[in-house]
């Protein structure tokens, strides 16, 4: 390029694909400087301009503002620092939206209360150390007690929620219905019954360590009769049942009776928790792990085949007492 061209306004405009109105603007404050006039007294600017507009233009993109664009354009300051403390600044902008994004969402989706989203949103903002002790009330008000002992430790790992450092908006989402649910007193009673009535069966059975969960036992037992289509009724449900109550006396150390089959009954009634469900789906999301398959299907489908079998039993002892 010749150095001795001079460019109009809107010719350094049209090189640099701003409006004309941008270019004065810039050249009132400072940023690019005419090289000369015309002899009708109109600005004219040199190359340099173009290649100074350039790097306004991409500056002005990345946010950056018109008192740093002169100076680093005028080499006061060096680019790459620049560059470095407004991308630190732009991390933190975008947590803030991300943050705020999970909030609407979910109060869109869940449609929220004004009290609500207020909570849902102080619980997105925790810190990490509040999002910490949050979690620990939370499983202390669940595991203090029978669920203190060591071999307790690994269901209570298997139930705590890990938020990355810079986490997705769906799991910014989820952790604040997680933080809402951990709150829940009545939430926290059933889980806590739900481990002291674990610890209690394990005693009973002659052992103080958790063996596998009791929902995933139970899918493993009732899935092939669910994909079948077995009326939990039905005389070919009999046979699932009995497995149920064999496995659950082996859990408990009792005899296959009807008052095992009504705590049977009343275990199966009470994992069936849809909030539970819930729990174990948001931690999945806040941890990153494969959505975990629902237990609801196979636990409706066997407390209705322990049920139904409880009622035939007790309409036949009535019939037997009748009798005698």
């Amino acid at each position: 390029m010749d150095g001795d061209t001079l460019y109009s306004i809107g010719e350094l405009a049209r090189r640099t694909g701003l409006t004309v109105k941008a270019v004065r603007f810039y050249s009132d404050r400072g940023i690019v400087t005419p090289a000369g006039r015309s002899p009708a007294g109109y600005r004219r600017y040199g190359p340099d301009a173009v290649a100074r507009l350039d790097l306004v233009r991409t500056l002005r993109e990345l946010g950056l503002d018109l008192r740093t664009i002169h100076k680093v354009a005028d080499r006061e300051l060096p680019l790459p620092e620049v560059a470095a403390a407004h991308a630190e600044a732009l991390a933190v902008q975008i947590r803030v939206l991300r943050l705020r994004h999970a909030v609407l969402t979910a109060v869109a989706e869940r449609r929220l209360t004004p009290e609500e989203t207020d909570l849902m949103h102080r619980l997105a903002q925790l810190s990490e150390a509040e999002r910490r002790r949050l979690v620990g009330d939370f499983l202390d008000a669940v595991f203090d007690g029978p669920g203190a002992d060591p071999a307790f430790a690994g269901v209570r790992r298997s139930m705590t929620p890990e938020l990355p450092d810079e986490p997705e908006a769906e799991q910014t989402r989820a952790w604040a219905e997680w933080a809402e649910l951990a709150l829940d007193p009545g939430f926290r009673s059933d889980l806590r019954r739900m481990t002291e009535d674990l610890a209690a069966e394990r005693a009973r059975g002659g052992s103080t360590v958790p063996g596998r969960d009791f929902a995933a036992t139970v899918r493993d037992l009732v899935a092939p009769a669910l994909a079948a289509g077995v009326d939990p009724a039905s005389h070919h449900a009999d046979p699932v049942v009995t497995a149920l109550a064999a496995h659950y006396a082996r859990v408990c150390g009792g005899p296959d009776d009807a008052g095992l089959r009504h705590r049977l009954l009343l275990r199966l009634e009470s994992v069936n928790d849809p909030r539970r469900d819930r729990y174990l789906r948001l931690l999945a999301v806040i941890n990153g792990w494969p959505a975990p398959e629902s237990p609801a299907p196979v636990l409706d489908w066997s407390a209705e085949a322990v049920r139904v079998r409880l009622r035939l039993r007790c309409a036949g002892d009535g019939r037997r007492t009748t009798g005698r």
